[in-house]
């Protein structure tokens, strides 16, 4: 763990103190309190801000994709169980009175778990406290930031997970759409009391991600708005400071990287960069939402010239980010002379017990839910090739989106358009095995809570849209030796930004520039028109403009679907009790180079 100095000014005035103790031939006073030393400027203190973020709803060590423990190619382990021994093995080295512990969102959403207790027993209506809630308040945890999912699942059970936790749920930039008022609380000042000092009053501002206003447009439409991170920051940061906040530090469900995934239709996505180059008055910020590991940055403010600390922990409950600042009084006033952060890894500890048993019974609800079997598969179907090759599986999801789309149209007057469907390669482990099928593979294969809608576009728009969707291709030369591993995912385009069409035949030639690689392009064996109408199964995220498609999110909208595409695939399987990819594989697009495939 590095350390460098944090307020350069501060620093000087420290520097100045020191050198007129030292001249007047004074000793420094003896050490005071862990957490608290006694230095020759006067006395200086070091408190400790524990960050998590990205936590989607897992508690334990436990993959229930696989059934087994998780495991990856780093030997990482996830989870709130470990946080909770790096927690208490962090509070014990520095002493738990110069600790503070938050979470940067992202919570509610994103496993198995959270699935259960959001759709197959609903905290809302059960009034059972949700695991999330329990292990967190076990944890201690002294504040959390609205993450973008925590929207998911729809305002009632974000109420009610507000209602359970014993810390206040931050969202400075989170309007009531009405109103204007904040939706959430802004900023919580804690005061860290150590012995023999004068206490120090630590600042933490939430701030979320925008691009809920288009990711949840139908949870959160008529009842929330969305404002810029930064301007909410310049409005918060000096109140922070005036109500006597020492140290400063936000919590900012955005990543630094500066990118937006839905254009300039709002303000910036990951905007952590910008915070802390533009809003002075800020000590740290625990960044998030982009699932990035940064373990200590530190970002020179353009009004100031001073340094502030960022840090990221990976996703999952896989690291921990600990930030210790160092405070020297000034005339009395506490200031920032120094920061540092690290993070630490969870798979250096075993999970605590005290944690494991709180949530055991709902941990093993959620196993056995998710292993019931549902039905059957006449032949294995794997999405490892999805992303380049067209597969059963993923014609599987756009079948049952597409027959969904066609009965909700049924007696309207379209329901005599063409009837197309678009999905993207989620998951690469996803697998439907050949013989029993449980609700745990449905799950694997579509891992978020998308829920389906219908939208009208032209054939102008399909190749539009589908040159768009290409650009996930890294362009490749005829004869170039092929490599799967970096076919893909030019640019940083993520696989769940890559769609694929289904009722409709196309080639994509991938020695071609992006924009001119959809060729043959048809529909029932002939080119399709410009003009030509269809209807678009596809899901509420892109439906309301996520991931920038072209055309989608402004055409018109012919149905939404309020019951989740993963329960649509359940559905379907329960009812037809098989699953047989006869019934609806169809090699519809290929990778071409010059006309000529790139896999046979």
């Amino acid at each position: 763990m590095s350390e460098r100095s944090f307020k350069g000014q501060r620093r000087a005035v420290a520097a100045v103190a020191l050198g007129c103790v030292a001249a007047l031939g004074l000793a420094p006073a003896a050490s005071a309190e862990p957490g608290a030393d006694q230095g020759s400027n006067g006395k200086t203190a070091t408190i400790t801000v524990m960050g998590t973020s990205d936590l989607h709803g897992y508690i334990e060590n436990w993959d229930y994709f696989t059934n087994a423990e998780y495991t990856d190619s780093g030997s990482n382990d996830i989870g709130l169980a470990k946080i909770s021994s790096l927690v208490k093995q962090v509070r014990a080295d520095r002493g738990e009175e110069s600790t503070l512990l938050i979470d940067n969102g992202d919570t509610v959403q994103g496993s198995a778990l959270t699935d259960y207790f959001a759709n197959v027993e609903p905290v809302e209506e059960t009034g059972e406290t949700h695991p999330m809630a329990a292990a967190m308040n076990a944890l201690g945890y002294d504040a959390m930031t609205v993450g973008n999912h925590e929207f998911n699942y729809g305002l009632p059970l974000l109420s009610t997970f507000e209602e359970q936790i014993d810390f206040p749920l931050l969202g400075a930039n989170v309007a009531d759409w009405t109103t204007g008022e904040a939706a959430f609380t802004p900023y919580v000042l804690k005061t860290v009391k150590l012995k023999g000092q004068k206490p120090i009053k630590v600042g933490i501002l939430g701030l979320t991600t925008p691009g809920s206003a288009i990711w949840d447009k139908n949870n959160v439409e008529g009842e929330l708005r969305f404002l810029s991170m930064v301007e909410q920051a310049e409005k918060y940061v000096p109140e922070m400071k005036a109500e006597g906040a020492d140290v400063v530090v936000v919590s900012a469900h955005s990543g630094p990287s500066g990118t937006s995934s839905y254009g300039d239709s709002l303000p910036l996505e990951n905007a952590s960069t910008a915070i802390a180059e533009q809003v002075p008055g800020i000590d740290a910020i625990l960044a998030g939402h982009e699932h990035r590991e940064i373990a200590e940055q530190f970002i020179t403010n353009e009004v100031t010239g001073e340094q502030v600390l960022l840090t990221e922990p990976k996703q999952w409950g896989q690291r921990l980010s600990v930030m210790d600042f160092e405070l020297t009084k000034v005339r009395g006033q506490w200031e920032v002379t120094s920061a540092s952060s690290e993070l630490l890894n969870a798979n250096t500890v075993p999970a605590d017990p005290e944690i494991s048993e709180l949530v055991a019974d709902q941990h093993q609800r959620t196993i056995d839910y998710v292993n019931t079997p549902i039905g059957t598969a006449t032949a294995t179907m794997s999405a490892a090739e999805s992303r380049y090759r067209d597969t059963a599986v993923m014609d599987f999801v756009n079948k049952v989106q597409a027959d969904a789309l066609d009965q909700a149209l049924e007696g309207t007057p379209n329901a005599d358009l063409p009837v197309l469907s678009l999905v993207a390669p989620f998951n690469r482990a996803a697998v439907i095995p050949e013989g029993p099928v449980t609700i745990r593979d449905m799950a694997g294969l579509y891992v978020f809570p998308n829920t389906l809608s219908g939208v009208e576009m032209t054939g102008a728009h399909i190749k539009d849209y589908l040159e768009f969707s290409a650009r996930y291709f890294n362009q490749t030369a005829p004869g170039t030796l092929i490599d799967p591993a970096t076919l893909t995912n030019a640019g940083g385009t993520p696989d769940y930004n890559y769609d694929m069409f289904s009722g409709v035949s196309y080639d994509i030639d991938i020695s071609k520039p992006v924009g001119e690689r959809i060729v043959n392009l048809s529909y029932n064996g002939a080119p399709i028109e410009a003009a030509q109408r269809f209807a678009v199964a596809t899901n509420n995220y892109r439906q309301s403009g996520g991931g920038n498609f072209p055309h989608i999110a402004t055409a018109p909208v012919l149905a939404n679907h309020t019951v989740e595409i993963r329960q649509l695939l359940i559905d379907y399987l329960v009812a037809q009790g098989s699953i047989d990819p006869a019934d609806f594989f169809e090699q519809n697009w290929q990778l071409t180079r010059n006309g000529e495939p790139v896999f046979n």
